[in-house]
């Protein structure tokens, strides 16, 4: 991803997310204050504000993932994980943990030179 890319997609945030109260949290029912609305087309305005906000924030909680992982896995630290040993710590496949590395040194990469 470009850097232009980059700031594109931070200018076309979604709504944010409200954290809810833990009260409301203890209610299995209660979902950001859905259940509670009656109008079909103020409903789904805000699930879709949720839905791309939970898509943004998964998005981005990925790419920390991949820069913690590669810098966990990187050579120049003398603690240095494997591939295999930062899969067993995030779990996932040792594949997917060599893919999440190269994501993430391309990340750092990235940030470095910007």
């Amino acid at each position: 991803m470009t850097q232009s890319e980059r700031n594109e997609r931070q200018r076309l945030r979604p709504a944010p997310l409200l954290f809810e109260p833990s009260e409301a949290v203890a209610d299995p029912e209660h979902f950001f204050d859905l259940e509670s609305m009656d109008d079909p087309r103020e409903l789904l305005a805000r699930a879709t504000e949720l839905t791309q906000a939970f898509r943004a924030a998964t998005d981005r909680s990925v790419e920390f993932q991949a820069m913690a992982a590669a810098q966990l896995a990187d050579p120049r630290r003398f603690d240095r994980l494997t591939a295999a040993d930062v899969a067993e710590r995030a779990e996932w496949t040792e594949d997917y943990a060599k893919k999440m590395i190269e994501f993430g040194r391309s990340l750092l990469d990235a940030s470095s030179t910007a």
